[in-house]
């Protein structure tokens, strides 16, 4: 059983940072993609980044390039999301997913494994 747990979240001014973090357990071995998706009420999930556990490499949204950086630490089995230069469009639940390749993209449906996600709220 694969558990998912993020952490970091909360209340920040705009220009701020938050790292957020996910935490693993049961993590199946075919499983190689860790994603971070954020979903604003009534709006569809969309993907923010994604990354490779064995190589570290990373894929980013363009609203997140430049801005937000995935990261892993492979030992402690958690993924994180360093987020810079917040603003209030970037105010979401931020969950954290896997799938068994990052060649998925950002498709949901793709990512079997999530938690259950992290508020983060940016404020003008």
């Amino acid at each position: 059983q694969v558990e998912l747990v993020e952490s970091g979240g909360g209340s920040v001014q705009a220009g701020g940072s938050l790292r957020l973090s996910c935490a693993a357990s049961g993590y199946p071995y075919t499983s190689n993609c860790v994603g971070w998706f954020r979903q604003v009420p009534g709006k569809e999930r969309e993907g923010v980044a994604r990354l490779y556990i064995g190589s570290g490499f990373a894929y980013y949204a363009v609203t997140a390039k430049g801005r937000f950086t995935i990261s892993r630490d492979k030992g402690k089995k958690t993924v994180y999301l360093q987020m810079n230069s917040l603003n209030p469009e970037d105010t979401a639940m931020y969950y954290c997913a896997v799938a068994s390749s990052c060649a998925v993209g950002f498709r949901v449906d793709d990512f079997r494994y999530w938690g259950q996600g992290t508020q983060v709220t940016v404020s003008s």
